[in-house]
């Protein structure tokens, strides 16, 4: 069952310039469907851990946890902070099936890493999409994070391999679930494609949001196992620490 939204046909004219912001609905003025004043108003990560992109209270730092257990992906690369109005466009996109939504935060997700790779940031030789579950997959319809990657995949250059990765079982929703539950939860949870050649490469995993990393160190652990050199996080926010402002 193909249970993905057919992308090549378009879901919205993104050349046309005279489109309206998703946000405030005013002329957006600039190629992406979102104004200069809203766009400056979304919840931009500015301090946070440089490795799994946690806010803190200062940049350039590594977070207690990272220092203590460096984890099996090397960095997260992520714009925003899980705040509003980023949440309610996250949850159009996710939740609403509002495709022109998340194909806005693709473009503006794909514009922050073509920025970062300038600063020297390594590109991967790969895009690869977190799976999901096949239940929720026939439930939902779609997966958003495997349309994030192949949005990007096209802006970017980056070829993205759909089905590189899978979920062998269905599990609970991670929702609610503390970072402990949530790694019991994904225990022998995924599986490589037997005939994927991942040695020496370096991979980046697509997701929305990255909540405790609980997804991202599963799957990270297991493509470095199977040989990976490096595999980074790209996704659209990063939660802050439960309990934290």
């Amino acid at each position: 069952m193909h249970c993905q939204p057919h992308l090549k046909r378009l879901a919205y004219n993104w050349l046309n310039n005279n489109h309206h912001c998703l946000l405030c609905d005013e002329p957006a003025e600039q190629p992406q469907a979102i104004c200069a004043a809203c766009e400056a108003e979304l919840p931009w990560l500015d301090e946070r851990c440089r490795v799994c992109a946690l806010p803190l209270p200062m940049r350039g730092l590594v977070c207690g946890q990272c220092s203590r257990r460096r984890p099996a992906f090397e960095q997260v690369e992520a714009p925003w902070h899980y705040g509003f109005p980023l949440d309610a466009l996250i949850t159009r996109f996710k939740h609403q099936r509002q495709w022109p939504v998340g194909r806005l935060l693709a473009q503006l997700l794909g514009n922050w890493l073509n920025h970062r790779f300038a600063e020297g940031l390594a590109r991967p030789s790969l895009l690869l999409p977190v799976p999901m579950g096949r239940q929720r997959l026939r439930q939902r319809g779609y997966n958003q994070a495997q349309m994030l990657a192949r949005w990007l995949s096209r802006q970017l250059a980056i070829p993205c391999a759909d089905h590189l990765l899978s979920r062998t079982r269905d599990t609970p929703a991670q929702q609610g679930l503390s970072a402990r539950a949530r790694q019991r939860n994904l225990k022998a949870a995924f599986s490589v494609q037997p005939t994927a050649a991942l040695q020496g490469q370096h991979l980046a995993l697509v997701d929305d949001v990255l909540t405790t990393g609980a997804t991202a160190q599963a799957l990270a652990a297991l493509l470095r196992a199977q040989g990976a050199a490096r595999v980074d996080i790209y996704c659209l926010a990063r939660t802050p620490k439960p309990g934290s402002a």
